[in-house]
């Protein structure tokens, strides 16, 4: 139970939930059959698993640099063999259980895993850094419309505020360990540009995508949106008044990624309550 409680904590477990329901949210949009829609969330809780094992196995010997006591890979409660074996597993296990839903699902799957990989091997140290949160959320709607039966890529302002929402999550993931990431080498986009202008930006992609959800299923018709689509607007709104007052007002912390991830449930959520099917 020790090792299997240490896998899990190196899976970055929160994260890989909240991305786990948004893929649950986005099948129920797009309108999928049950079948199709267990081998989506399957699909992505698996990605995720791999994703998040290999940024702690990767990132192990920094880890273990500065300190870190919640890495059971850097405390050595945990092999990095052993982690990078799960992890490989959780690819395969993604792969296969898109495959059934399609060659369009099944590339797209693999452009995201890739991607995570991507980032945590190398891109998180330069200043591309926020490039595979960009491809990756932005693709991410997609990941349910092909898996539909006539297979087809997302509305394009699903794109841009799944775009938008990556960037903010990436930023916000970062501003708690910049001075820990800088100590051991790392100096990503946020890294770069400060702490001011990556809590501004991240606040700018909260609000995006507020504004693409709210308008995009509408073709920006004001009239056509619903009261409880302004409801759940007014929600993510608030919730990045409370991001940038956060980060003004304290050192930025996990406080401010979670309230990142707290957006994208609402959006999604949004994209059930209003009915706005992502394959419309």
């Amino acid at each position: 139970m020790t090792t299997i409680r240490a896998l899990w904590g190196s899976t970055h477990p929160g994260p890989a939930l909240v991305v786990t329901v948004l893929s649950l949210a986005i099948g129920i949009a797009s309108g999928l059959d049950l079948w199709r829609l267990v081998l989506l969330v399957a699909s992505v809780f698996a990605n995720q698993l791999s994703i998040g094992l290999s940024n702690d196995a990767i990132d192990a010997a920094r880890d273990r640099a500065v300190g870190r006591q919640d890495k059971p890979i850097a405390m050595g409660v945990l092999s990095r063999r052993l982690a990078f074996g799960v992890a490989a597993g959780a690819v395969v296990a993604a792969l296969l259980l898109s495959a059934p839903l399609g060659p369009g699902m099944l590339a797209a799957q693999a452009l995201v895993i890739a991607g995570g990989w991507a980032y945590n091997a190398w891109l998180k140290s330069t200043v591309l850094s926020l490039v595979p949160f960009l491809v990756s959320f932005g693709l991410f709607p997609s990941l349910a419309t092909l898996s539909a039966p006539e297979p087809a890529l997302a509305p394009l302002w699903a794109g841009i505020a799944g775009a938008a929402l990556g960037a903010a999550v990436h930023l916000t993931n970062v501003l708690p360990d910049l001075d820990d990431d800088r100590a051991t080498g790392v100096r990503g986009f946020g890294h770069r540009i400060g702490v001011r202008a990556s809590a501004v930006l991240a606040v700018v992609g909260i609000l995006v995508g507020a504004a693409v959800v709210l308008l995009g299923p509408v073709d920006g018709d004001l009239a056509a949106v619903p009261w409880h689509g302004w409801a759940f607007a007014g929600a993510v709104v608030l919730v990045a008044v409370a991001t940038g007052v956060r980060c003004i007002v304290r050192t930025p912390d996990r406080t401010v990624f979670r309230l990142v991830m707290l957006a994208a449930l609402l959006l999604a959520a949004q994209l059930v309550a209003t009915g706005s099917a992502l394959t419309g």
